[in-house]
């Protein structure tokens, strides 16, 4: 059993997901009571997250056209059988079935090579826009002018909030939050004045995220969060779990 003084001490192993079941199931517990280690928590989670993107690299630009003439370059080898010597008049329907085969592979092939390529370049895009965004939020963790607000969730999770107003983006860095109910997400909103404006969708199956929020925080005062259908909503369908007033 691990004394209450040693919980004090396992904030950071915490924030890292470094602690064995028993002691995560305990820490979480003394984590609900005391607020100290929740906001040391929060900022460690912030800090790690922050660390994490100063040191990553996106993969370069050349990677994507080596890996697709690689393929291209590239044949499977075929097991190599002996069959039995054929008759004349089978040499030549075998033939005639070799060509009409050939044809119709050839006509495969081709539509097989345009449909990996299409998703190539899908998936190229999609890359870009992630790194991007994490490009993106990287710039707002360690924006000179960010200010930052900690705050305490439901069920003993933490949240950060930070405004660059000089880049006009928040990032939002979550710790410990409870994974959804099935078929639902967490989705974001900038409180302007009482009306909600959807401000993007946090990850359902990780408890320990930091996210980008969609739009400016222009006119906004507070950050909401509630549970929505998988995909989101266009406006609020549930009471917020959490409604965090942005920094100053």
């Amino acid at each position: 059993m691990t004394t209450t003084a040693d919980l004090h001490t396992l904030t950071g192993a915490y924030a890292l997901h470094a602690l064995p079941d028993q002691e995560r199931a305990e820490f979480e517990e003394h984590l609900a009571a005391c607020a100290a280690c929740a906001d040391e928590v929060a900022e460690l989670a912030a800090a790690a997250v922050r660390m994490g993107l100063a040191v990553s690299a996106p993969p370069h630009p050349a990677m994507k056209a080596r890996v697709l003439d690689r393929v291209s370059a590239v044949r499977q080898d075929v097991p190599r059988v002996r069959p039995p010597a054929p008759s004349r008049a089978l040499t030549r329907r075998l033939g005639r079935l070799a060509l009409a085969a050939c044809v119709a592979v050839a006509a495969g092939l081709a539509g097989t090579t345009v449909w990996q390529h299409t998703r190539a370049d899908d998936a190229g895009r999609r890359a870009s826009a992630s790194r991007q965004r994490a490009d993106d939020l990287a710039a707002v963790l360690s924006a000179p002018d960010a200010a930052s607000r900690h705050v305490r969730l439901a069920g003993g999770a933490t949240g950060t909030l930070l405004v660059s107003r000089s880049r006009g983006q928040v990032a939002f860095v979550a710790s410990g939050m409870a994974v959804p109910p099935r078929g639902k997400v967490y989705q974001l909103w900038f409180d302007d004045s009482g009306a909600m404006r959807p401000a993007g969708l946090m990850d359902a199956g990780r408890v320990t995220q930091a996210v980008l929020l969609d739009g400016s925080p222009r006119g906004a005062s507070a950050v909401g969060i509630t549970v929505e259908p998988a995909g989101g909503s266009p406006r609020p369908t549930s009471v917020p779990v959490a409604l965090m007033e942005l920094p100053a």
